[in-house]
């Protein structure tokens, strides 16, 4: 039984959106385990009380998604699919400040042959989507990583999403129908490839 996890920072709740359809997507594969974790915010509580959108955001997430309790967690699925909004072109600090704490596991090969995939939400057009994107699979690359980007395996892919991973441009609104339907292909194309990969790996040749 494949484990998925589906791990994203959001801020305002769009990369949120995208997070639930990838693992509605991945729960339709039979046998697929899946679970979904939030990243927390690095900025302190006095920067967001200050703010209240953020902090009225902040509540909503914390009190529908379980953070992800640590690092060493990342190692116990067979996938991982990691989302966040774009931040000039690149991964969220939140994020990134996650991946960096990786070390002592890729040391271990904790990750090596494991799936990854990747997904963001940006406020503008050609804001960086797909700049982002490798910026989280270019450390999936350096971890061992099986990458499976979704390409064009699916119409929906040339509406929503692109072929490096689903993402939605926010800035007048959350994601499109589009955006969230190329989400569930994504997250059903990466459940479907972890269990060929889980079930080669079950059996000794």
């Amino acid at each position: 039984m494949p484990k998925i996890l589906v791990l994203f920072y959001s801020r305002s709740g769009h990369t949120a959106k995208l997070a639930d359809s990838i693992a509605d997507g991945a729960r339709s594969e039979r046998f697929a385990e899946v679970t979904v974790r939030r990243v927390d915010d690095l900025a302190p509580a006095g920067v967001i009380e200050a703010q209240p959108r953020w902090k009225e955001s902040r509540e909503r997430l914390a009190g529908a998604y379980q953070t992800l309790g640590s690092v060493t967690e990342l190692a116990d699925y067979d996938a991982l699919i990691l989302g966040t909004p774009t931040r000039y072109g690149i991964m969220s600090a939140e994020l990134k400040n996650l991946l960096d704490q990786t070390g002592p596991l890729w040391a271990k090969g904790a990750f090596t042959d494991k799936v990854g995939a990747a997904f963001t939400t940006v406020q503008t057009p050609h804001g960086g989507h797909e700049t982002t994107l490798w910026s989280i699979m270019t450390v999936m690359a350096n971890l061992g990583m099986i990458l499976v980007p979704p390409g064009y395996t699916d119409r929906i892919m040339y509406t929503g999403g692109g072929p490096y991973g689903a993402s939605a441009t926010t800035g007048t609104g959350g994601p499109t129908e589009a955006d969230l339907a190329a989400a569930r292909h994504q997250g059903v194309r990466v459940a479907t490839v972890t269990g060929w990969i889980s079930h080669a790996k079950s059996h000794h040749h």
